[in-house]
């Protein structure tokens, strides 16, 4: 059987995994991949995971800084590809560019569609306290992660799961999904299943204040918030006026009188913190300019009063 031509759009390392799969049963003609970012502390300009691994393999990489520029779309029409497979790129494809090749553009989505389409997928199933959540593999279409279905690998939460557990084993679940849904595309058993918009919820883009802790909210809310945000940007909130990052938390059965945000007792791992509904215990903190570091190692160099209060 001839090797399908394809193209691969990606950038972050969820992305890494999917294209390596990809050049083991497709010829991969090209890799498009967002502009080299400034990072760190000097700023230097870095490329993405996708690209590193890109150029390692030989492959040709073109970042443009938008993918529906006019002066971009004829090359890729140009490279006459068969297939254009989509992971975490981070821009909308136009309507010409999805027309382009014929065996269609398929996207890895980190999600169970039609829950959780948009941005933010991972991040947001966890900030609701979900279950499950997965990967589905799609045609794309000119809407917003609304084409056709194809294959779905579902993927239990645990109660502590944070985001970075959650990244790691949903990569590795998209890659092995991605394979066989190519390999079921090239032998012609592909199932289109359309999505139910009445099922559907949007997964919105993170900012930084989206981490900000409201202390009237339950325990149970907050410690979703922490795990969900565990990479970026992190939950928040202020002690003596000034930022600190919540960065792990543990549910208490335990039950003391305290208002939202007071510190109601001091623990072997940290404090237990009064909410709007039962008490969170705060295990790894960040004060400004600090490196993030065990509460209780926190606290045994800073005197905080009991019954002070996190704002």
């Amino acid at each position: 059987m001839k090797q399908l031509r394809t193209i691969f759009m990606g950038t972050p390392e969820f992305s890494v995994p999917c294209l390596e799969k990809l050049t083991a049963v497709t010829e991969v003609i090209g890799v498009v991949t967002q502009p080299d970012k400034p990072r760190g502390r000097g700023q230097h300009l870095l490329p993405s995971p996708v690209k590193v691994f890109a150029q390692a393999q030989g492959i040709p990489v073109y970042q443009p800084m938008k993918i529906k520029d006019e002066s971009f779309v004829p090359v890729l029409e140009q490279l006459k590809p068969d297939l254009i497979v989509v992971v975490a790129f981070g821009q909308i494809l136009s309507q010409r560019i999805l027309d382009i090749p014929p065996a269609g553009c398929i996207n890895v989505h980190a999600s169970l569609l039609p829950r959780y389409r948009g941005a933010a997928p991972m991040q947001r199933c966890l900030m609701d306290g979900e279950a499950q959540t997965g990967v589905t593999t799609m045609f794309m279409d000119a809407g917003l992660d609304t084409g056709d279905m194809l294959l779905k690998a579902v993927l239990p939460i645990g109660p502590d799961m944070n985001m970075n557990e959650l990244h790691d084993a949903l990569m590795e679940r998209g890659a092995a999904l991605l394979l066989r849904t190519i390999e079921a595309l090239q032998q012609g058993s592909l199932v289109r299943e359309k999505q139910n918009d009445a099922d559907s919820n949007y997964a919105p883009m993170l900012t930084k204040d989206t981490g900000r802790i409201d202390w009237t909210k339950s325990a149970q809310e907050i410690h979703n918030l922490v795990r969900a945000l565990d990479s970026w940007p992190g939950a928040f909130c202020t002690f003596d006026n000034a930022k600190f990052k919540i960065w792990r938390t543990r549910l208490t059965e335990q039950t003391a009188a305290a208002q939202p945000g007071e510190i109601a007792a001091f623990t072997a791992g940290g404090m237990l913190i009064g909410t709007g509904q039962g008490l969170l215990e705060i295990l790894e903190l960040q004060a400004p300019n600090k490196k993030r570091m065990a509460a209780k190692d926190y606290l045994r160099g800073h005197a905080i009063p009991l019954h002070a209060c996190f704002g």
